[in-house]
Parts: C-alpha cells; sequence; structure tokens
C-alpha cells in the first residue's frame, strides 16, 4: 500500500521505450570503445610514422569529418536513422582492423578517414532516433535521463578497459585494434536489434519518385530552411560550439601538456585521465541534478562560463589543484552534454530532416574545433601554454553571456511570419522545456 507521502510517480516507462533505451545505451557503449585510444600515437610512431605524418593524419580526419557530416546526416533522413546507425557500425569495424592489415602510412589513414564516415555516419543518427522513438512511444520526458545515461556508461566502460591495454598488447601488439574491432560489431548487433519506429520517426509510407530522385538535395534545403527560419536553433547551436571546443581542447589536446608543465610525469597521466573520466560518466548520468530554478539554456551558459574559469584556473594552481580542476573540468563537460543535445532536439521543428540538422551542429562544433587546435599548437609551440589558458577563458567568459542575452531577447520577440507557405515560423517556447527531476517525472503540459 503506498504511503500518502510519498511523491507521486509519473506514469510507468512503456516496455518499447525500455527496449529502446537499452539498446541505445548497449550501441553507444559499443561504438564508441576504442581501445586504441590510449596507445595510437606510441603504435604509429612504433609503425615508421613521423610526428608530421600522426599529426597530418590527425589534421586531415578533422576536415574529412567536417566533409562527411552533411551528406550523411542527410542519408540517416531519407534511409532512416535506425539504417544509419547499421551502416556507421559496419564501416566502424573495417576502420579498426585496417591497421592491423595495413600497419603504414597509407594504411593509417585510411583508417581514420574510416573513423570519420562511421561517427559521422552515427553522429546525427543515434540522436535523432533515441529522441523520435522516445518520443513515438510517449516517452520524450525521458530523453535527457537516457542520453546521459548512455554517455555515461560509455566513458565506465573506458575507464575499465583502456588500463587493460597496456598487459594485453603485450600477449598481442595488434589487440587494441582488434578488440575495437570486435566492439563495433557488437555495436552492430544492437543496431540490428533496433526497433522500426512510426510513421512520424522513420518514413515507412511509400516515397514519391521525383523526390526519392532529389532527396538528399531535398533535406539539405529543408534543413537550411529551418535554420534560416529559425535563429533560435542556429544561437543554440553557436552557444554549444565553446561547449563542445573547450571540452574537445582540454581533455585531448592539452591535457598532457598541462600535466607535464606542472612536474606530473607520463606515468600518472593514464590515472589521472581515469579520474576524470569518472567525473564525468557520473555527472552525464546525472544532469537531473541540475536544480529547475535556472532554464536548460541558462544551465549551458553558466556550465561554459565555468568551463572557462576552470581552464584559467589551470595556470595559476599546483599539481594537485591541477588534478582537482581537471576533473572538475570534466563533471562539468558531464554535465551540461546532454543538456545541450536535449535543448538542440527541442528546438528542431517535427517534420524537419533532424539528423541532418544534428550533422550541421556536429560539422560546426568540429570545424571551429580544427581551427582552435591549430591555434593552440601554435600557442605550444611558442611555449606560451597559461596564455592559451587565460585567452580562452577570457574569450569564453565574452561570447557566452553576449549569446545567452541574444537567446534571451530572441524568445521575448513575436514570432514573424513564414516564408509564404502558409505556416508561422518557428519560434522558441517562452519557457524551455524544464529539466526533469527523476526518470519517472511526468511531463509539464
Amino acid at each position: 500500500m503506498p504511503k500518502p507521502w510519498a511523491r507521486p510517480r509519473g506514469p510507468a516507462l512503456p516496455a518499447a521505450a525500455r527496449r529502446i533505451i537499452r539498446l541505445n545505451n548497449g550501441f553507444q557503449l559499443l561504438f564508441n570503445l576504442l581501445w586504441w585510444m590510449p596507445v595510437f600515437y606510441a603504435y604509429q610512431r612504433d609503425a615508421g610514422l613521423s610526428e608530421d605524418q600522426i599529426f597530418g593524419i590527425q589534421s586531415i580526419y578533422y576536415v574529412a569529418f567536417c566533409l562527411f557530416e552533411i551528406p550523411t546526416g542527410a542519408v540517416a533522413d531519407r534511409i532512416g536513422a535506425r539504417n544509419c546507425l547499421r551502416a556507421g557500425a559496419v564501416v566502424m569495424t573495417a576502420a579498426n582492423l585496417t591497421p592491423v592489415l595495413a600497419p603504414s602510412y597509407s594504411g593509417f589513414l585510411v583508417h581514420f578517414l574510416a573513423i570519420a564516415a562511421g561517427r559521422s555516419l552515427t553522429s546525427g543518427a543515434a540522436s535523432a532516433y533515441l529522441y523520435d522513438g522516445l518520443r513515438a512511444e510517449g516517452a520524450d520526458a525521458h530523453y535527457l535521463r537516457a542520453e546521459g545515461t548512455a554517455r555515461a556508461l560509455g566513458l565506465a566502460a573506458k575507464v575499465l578497459c583502456w588500463p587493460l591495454v597496456g598487459p594485453l598488447m603485450l600477449l598481442f601488439p595488434q589487440a587494441p585494434y582488434v578488440l575495437s574491432a570486435a566492439s563495433a560489431a557488437g555495436s552492430l548487433g544492437c543496431a540490428l536489434a533496433l526497433p522500426r519506429l512510426a510513421p512520424h520517426g522513420e518514413v515507412s509510407v511509400p516515397v514519391p519518385r521525383k523526390r526519392r530522385r532529389g532527396g538528399f538535395l531535398h533535406d539539405t534545403r529543408a534543413a537550411l530552411g529551418v535554420l534560416r527560419a529559425s535563429p533560435w536553433l542556429v544561437l543554440l547551436m553557436v552557444q554549444g560550439v565553446a561547449v563542445f571546443t573547450l571540452s574537445r581542447i582540454c581533455q585531448v589536446n592539452l591535457f598532457q601538456p598541462v600535466l607535464l608543465d606542472h612536474g606530473i610525469g607520463e606515468s600518472t597521466h593514464g590515472s589521472v585521465l581515469a579520474a576524470m573520466t569518472v567525473a564525468e560518466a557520473v555527472a552525464s548520468a546525472r544532469p537531473q541534478w541540475l536544480s529547475r530554478r535556472l532554464s536548460p539554456v541558462s544551465w549551458v551558459s553558466l556550465l561554459s562560463v565555468l568551463l572557462a574559469a576552470a581552464l584559467a584556473g589551470l595556470a595559476l594552481g599546483g599539481p594537485w589543484t591541477v588534478v582537482a580542476l581537471l576533473c572538475a573540468f570534466a563533471a562539468v563537460t558531464g554535465f551540461v552534454y546532454p543538456v545541450q543535445r536535449k535543448l538542440i532536439n527541442d528546438a528542431i521543428p517535427a517534420g524537419a530532416p533532424r539528423a541532418t540538422l544534428l550533422s550541421v551542429e556536429s560539422m560546426v562544433d568540429r570545424g571551429v574545433c580544427a581551427l582552435a587546435a591549430v591555434a593552440a599548437g601554435a600557442y605550444l609551440a611558442a611555449g606560451r601554454l597559461d596564455a592559451l589558458l587565460w585567452h580562452s577563458a577570457v574569450i569564453t567568459c565574452v561570447l557566452v553571456p553576449v549569446l545567452h542575452l541574444a537567446l534571451g531577447r530572441l524568445r521575448r520577440t513575436p514570432p514573424r511570419a513564414g516564408d509564404g507557405t502558409g505556416d508561422a515560423a518557428p519560434r522558441p517556447p517562452d519557457e524551455p522545456v524544464p529539466l526533469p527531476v527523476d526518470e519517472g517525472a511526468a511531463p509539464r503540459a
């Protein structure tokens, strides 16, 4: 018998929605479990590649990722997000086997180009499938928790698996790439088990022949039309650029230079990275810890400023302070990613090519990140690490409030007329969709 003072729960999560969430968790965990990540630099160097070749491949990878984003997003909107996830898993499996079969410059180049293709096939499709799948089951209020949990599980798997890479390589040098291929094959199994969505999630009705011929161009034009008609969505994407760029540059490009600059030896880098990953995983799984007193837009702005403050602190603190700030930085990143993803999905109008628009966001993020990586390299080459951290923090603290004010003004602006099609242009809601208290919370009317 329920207690009279117990807080009432929302409607139970449908079985179909639970299945979608479980399979999405499995797909995200296995697809992104790259066993070779901690050792790929040393592996390529042992294979005879010079540093110029190694970093040159990385530059090509970023550019390729940007170029692949739009067409792969359009593919997802035409063939269905579920089929696109399957294709991405197949490509990722083959990509991880390439260095085993061809441990040379050309082999590693093909490897990273295929990684870019596989990840771009799923970057928008995975989020689009989860969002549409839960919405089709009337469980869209659970999306934020599901997105964060999937990310947290993937990060936790890395914490458990990455320490095993060294011992496994002593037994079998190619083990990181073989295990990565096996993980990608497992993600294919999850994608094959995903259920087909209702017609508004995946197109299941016949498409006229005329539209089918111009499908990719049609979806691209439709996506650009949505962006032109919805400055709210554009500003949300720009707001997310700060989050992605800061997190990527700090956790990938500046992680080791910052530790070495503070006298923290390479032997402990793995432990620090594991601690950061744990912090990010816990925060990713609990976005509902964020107070409902602030809107999601305000939380993204505030968390972006906190990321900038942590970067500035790295230039001032000692070794232990640096480690603590890196863990705090990772935790803030874990909080902000699922909130930003939900904001973007909520802002995309019904019927719009969702995967294409999510790919546009990813393309912008990675394009800016590629430019930031070039600038970071120039700072490091000049021995100006502290200046890089300070300048990054100052630029973020100036731009983020400006974007936040622009978003607030746009929310108060009356909707303008449509483009002649008879529909009014999309406008932001008066109150953004609130963060759920917990997974069982009922959606607000």
